[in-house]
């Protein structure tokens, strides 16, 4: 299937590693024209080399960003802009707020988690929407978590912005579809990745037990029997983000191995 991505120009945030680092890629190999942002810059380079290597397209940039700082996602989006010649496809992606119960977080802690996983992407969205609707139409997907289905035990700040994620997207949905712009919730179950080694490792340390232990535990709770790789989950981002997806918008989509059980 020729999923109709060459030459588009992709901004995927929070890309020197883990969900959106494979997401670049998986665009790269399509042919488009990928735009990566995160706040290290040693990091970026690395990877933006690698894709470059990996998928034989040059045509991969990056801009150091902090997505907690409007004028820093306001620059991003200028120079990718500028660079690529427009925009046709956002990725909204950051990390994860740190784990807790309602009791272990203060008001600081809310404000930070609100600016970083969900202020932050309505910011990008408002800064890419001129672009997107200069080119005629496109795509716009947002990183979640499976807590938009199902919330996770000691991840009150995770289940509640990224349930916002979810409302955020499916309003635009309805606002945007007469602009020909299609916009999609993605959340990831356990895919191997640092923030789910990270929240696995804290866990385990919890319950005293081996972190090895702990996740074949995990994976019994998993149908598939395994935790995901990476590009299993940004094959689905990329499906979303193509020509290929002409009338799924408003959607929130688990990549989870079948381990959620809600409907």
């Amino acid at each position: 299937m020729d999923l109709g991505l060459k030459d588009k120009s992709v901004l995927v945030l929070a890309s020197s590693k883990g969900l959106g680092k494979a997401t670049a890629a998986q665009f790269a190999a399509e042919g488009a024209r990928v735009y990566l942002a995160s706040r290290n810059e040693e990091a970026l380079q690395q990877t933006a080399e690698e894709i470059k290597r990996e998928t034989d397209n040059p045509h991969v940039a990056f801009s150091v960003c902090d997505m907690t700082d409007y004028n820093s996602i306001k620059q991003l989006v200028a120079d990718a802009a500028r660079i690529n010649g427009g925009i046709d496809v956002l990725v909204n992606n950051t990390g994860g707020p740190p784990a807790g119960l309602f009791d272990d977080v203060d008001d600081q802690d809310w404000q930070r988690a609100f600016e970083l996983n969900l202020l932050s992407f309505t910011r990008a969205i408002r800064e890419v929407l001129p672009h997107i609707r200069k080119r005629g139409g496109g795509h716009i997907v947002n990183f979640a978590s499976s807590s938009i289905k199902q919330p996770i035990d000691n991840l009150i700040l995770s289940n509640t912005f990224r349930a916002g994620i979810t409302g955020l997207s499916k309003s635009l949905s309805q606002e945007l579809a007469g602009d020909n712009i299609l916009i999609n919730t993605i959340g990831p179950g356990r895919i191997s990745t640092d923030r789910v080694q990270s929240l696995d490792s804290i866990k385990a340390d919890a319950l005293d037990m081996e972190v090895e232990d702990l996740k074949a535990a995990n994976e019994k709770e998993i149908p598939i029997g395994r935790y995901g790789e990476p590009d299993e989950f940004a094959k689905l981002a990329v499906f979303l983000c193509s020509e290929a997806n002409t009338y799924i918008t408003g959607q929130s989509l688990l990549v989870d191995g079948g381990m959620v059980k809600a409907l």
